[in-house]
């Protein structure tokens, strides 16, 4: 595909903090045939590359310590050029942008092509939420110390308030899948 059709193809980057349903939405679209670059990939695979178990703690240090030696862009500068290959296939959708310096560094590459999906719930639907998940549920004092680490060390907050459009994701599964088909037909493709 040519540089014409890849800039043509529709780029979301969901945004959200930890258990607001980011990856709901991503698979949602990812059903609907749209390409998907998961940023929290990178970490789980660092974490088993090392043998260590795959839990808060060892995600964390890890997410840390790929910004400290690649930059705060780290994510973003790792996967471009698979970000960039996705495009030339169709939509796609980045799952879990999470710095600023993400954000501006993929807006410098993509300009308005990426728009940013906010993904939100309130706290403490999010955290009940969160120690319910069957994949790497967290308690409430996890979740707690894992937004203060994302918002403080990981500069996550920016690109939320930055977002494009705004996902409130406080009802069924169901009500969120409706909520992100509306979202595509009446802003991204209509």
């Amino acid at each position: 595909m040519n540089d014409n059709a890849k800039k043509s193809n529709p780029l979301l980057a969901i945004v959200g903090m930890t258990g607001s349903g980011k990856s709901s939405v991503a698979r949602h679209l990812e059903q609907k045939g749209w390409q998907i670059i998961r940023f929290g990939e990178i970490t789980i695979r660092e974490v088993e590359a090392r043998g260590l178990p795959v839990n808060e703690a060892n995600e964390r240090a890890v997410r840390e310590e790929l910004r400290a030696t690649h930059g705060m862009e780290a994510f973003a500068k790792l996967l471009l050029p698979a970000i960039e290959e996705a495009l030339s296939s169709g939509p796609t959708v980045i799952d879990g942008l999470y710095s600023w310096a993400e954000y501006k560094y993929l807006r410098q590459h993509f300009g308005e092509q990426m728009k940013l999906v906010a993904v939100t719930m309130s706290r403490p639907l999010r955290y009940a939420r969160l120690s319910q998940r069957i994949d790497r549920p967290l308690t409430f004092e996890e979740a707690e110390q894992r937004d203060f680490a994302e918002i403080e060390n990981v500069d996550k907050a920016g690109p939320i308030a930055m977002a494009d459009y705004t996902i409130v994701n406080d009802g069924t599964k169901e009500e969120l899948s409706l909520a992100v088909d509306s979202l595509l037909l009446n802003h991204i493709l209509g």
